[in-house]
């Protein structure tokens, strides 16, 4: 049985308390941790950088909200259009007057599922995503039908179908795991480069609202350049368009068993 626990501001060291902002938008649930006062100065490099709006570029909550949430390929660096898409959310987020924006208004103390002692976790969800093994571990494919048409907006009741995982993730915190992202080849190669980015990193941010912490992932996009099946078909480049949770080291058929 699941047992669910306010986890209060660095009440438990073991967990990290997720930040969400009041917006119920999917779209919206971003992570506005870290840079808070007494925090330690988080530096932004990439050629992205000047363009970013002052709010998000000389203040260290805004610092870290562009790091935690638009490094797409976590390399810690911001190129333009990374920069861009911040400065497209935190507007839609601020509002008119953004220098008044209130950081501390965005920190809630939210419900994470806890593991019980022993490890538990949804081990029928997880033998569900039938993982298949990898040269790099136990890997699971999510189809492009947990987001909306050409978009890395989740759609609705997508973040269900991630529970299980981020369950199991909880429970084994020595587990990293690789996000990579996958288009079919419709459409222009750069544009789907920055789609396949954007979807692994949407998952990555779902994982984080539900307790899994952002320094597990390593998350990439390799748009179009990896097909799985022909894109001469519809079901083929539906089949291309994915996104693989590989986790590290482990075994698909540790997975594998019956109830």
């Amino acid at each position: 049985m699941t047992i669910t626990r306010t986890i209060l501001t660095t009440t438990l060291a073991a967990l990290t308390l997720a930040a969400v902002p009041a917006t119920a938008s999917a779209q919206d649930r971003f992570d506005f941790g870290g840079g808070r006062r007494g925090e330690r100065d988080i530096l932004l490099q990439g050629n992205g950088v000047p363009i970013l709006y002052p709010e998000l570029r000389a203040t260290n909550r805004g610092r870290a909200f562009v790091l935690r949430n638009f490094d797409a390929n976590d390399d810690g660096r911001i190129n333009r259009r990374e920069a861009d898409d911040a400065n497209a959310a935190f507007a839609r987020i601020a509002g008119a007057d953004r220098r008044r924006f209130d950081w501390d208004s965005r920190d809630v103390v939210v419900a994470v599922p806890v593991a019980p002692q022993g490890g538990g976790w949804d081990r029928r969800g997880m033998r569900d995503y039938r993982m298949k093994q990898t040269r790099y571990g136990a890997t699971l494919v999510l189809q492009d039908v947990l987001f909306r048409t050409g978009s890395a907006e989740l759609r609705p009741g997508a973040e269900a179908r991630l529970r299980p995982l981020a369950g199991y993730l909880r429970a084994n915190r020595n587990v990293r795991v690789r996000i990579d992202g996958h288009t079919d080849s419709v459409g222009g190669a750069a544009a789907n480069q920055q789609l396949s980015e954007r979807r692994a990193s949407t998952v990555r941010q779902a994982l984080g609202t539900m307790g899994v912490e952002r320094d597990r992932f390593r998350v990439q996009g390799f748009g179009e350049t990896t097909p799985v099946a022909t894109n001469a078909t519809p079901a083929g480049r539906q089949l291309n368009r994915r996104v693989e949770v590989t986790l590290i080291g482990q075994q698909a058929r540790s997975f594998d068993y019956r109830d």
